[in-house]
């Protein structure tokens, strides 16, 4: 079973949604942005998934991931560059 990510997106009623995805309805609505990231990255963390944050325009600004990533990145400042 695949888990769902969570995506604070602007809400049609003025505010901020947190959405999981392939849900039909919000899981929350706040007033602010920031409110609603708070949320989406408590429900992500719980859920090992995967936080997208919206700007208003709808394009993803910001991701993160609180799951085991099989590729994480490396750091830039390593020897092996």
């Amino acid at each position: 079973m695949t888990k769902k990510s969570a995506h604070v997106v602007p809400s049609t009623k003025g505010g901020w949604s947190v959405r999981t995805s392939g849900a039909a309805r919000a899981a929350k609505v706040f007033d602010t942005q920031e409110e609603a990231i708070k949320y989406a990255r408590t429900l992500a963390k719980n859920a090992g998934s995967e936080l997208y944050i919206h700007s208003r325009d709808g394009s993803i600004r910001d991701k993160d991931t609180y799951s085991n990533d099989p590729f994480p990145p490396r750091d830039r400042n390593s020897a092996n560059h």
